[in-house]
């Protein structure tokens, strides 16, 4: 089983990520550390800022390593918020009923409430270094966006409204 965790920054998919392996035992490829091995090692000219063109470039090699991990049998988690949103049409339904995809998307409300926990808890599985670009207007707007694609994709997005709460049975 191939289990996606897409999601705006600081939605928590990496803590989720981890919590499903602890759980599970299924390992999981965090496409950040994917991304900055790219970067830092000059395979890429992008940086980190470039989300949009990083999704079109990480996404073909994402998309075949899961294609080989459904051929090999094998499970994994994969998160990131480099996972676009339509990304079924690069699968055949054979290799579709091995996916289950959850976006985590904070409603307006939450983040009003919660903004401070946001931040509290954004290095709690990795450190974040510069952390100031994220303010309450950007996760706001962040998540607003992420919200209307997945509903205009028809994606499977949990809500988080009212309190944070995941819990995923694969």
């Amino acid at each position: 089983m191939i289990i996606l965790i897409s999601g705006a920054s600081h939605a928590g998919k990496t803590a989720l990520a981890q919590r499903l392996l602890e759980k599970y035992k299924y390992p999981y490829l965090s496409i950040d550390h994917l991304k900055m091995g790219l970067i830092r090692s000059g395979q890429t000219s992008l940086t980190p800022e470039d989300d949009d063109e990083l999704t079109e470039y990480l996404w073909p090699i994402v998309r075949e390593m899961i294609k080989t991990a459904i051929e090999n049998k094998q499970n994994l988690i994969v998160e990131g918020c480099y996972i676009p949103f339509g990304f079924e049409k690069d699968f055949t339904p054979e290799y579709l009923e091995n996916i289950k995809h959850f976006c985590i998307v904070f409603s307006r409300s939450y983040i009003k409430n919660h903004f401070d926990d946001i931040k509290k808890y954004a290095s709690v599985i990795e450190d974040r270094l510069d952390d100031s670009w994220c303010t309450l207007e950007s996760t706001l707007a962040d998540n607003a966006k992420l919200l209307l694609l997945a509903q205009k994709h028809g994606a499977n997005y949990i809500l988080i409204d009212d309190k944070y709460e995941i819990n995923i049975e694969i």
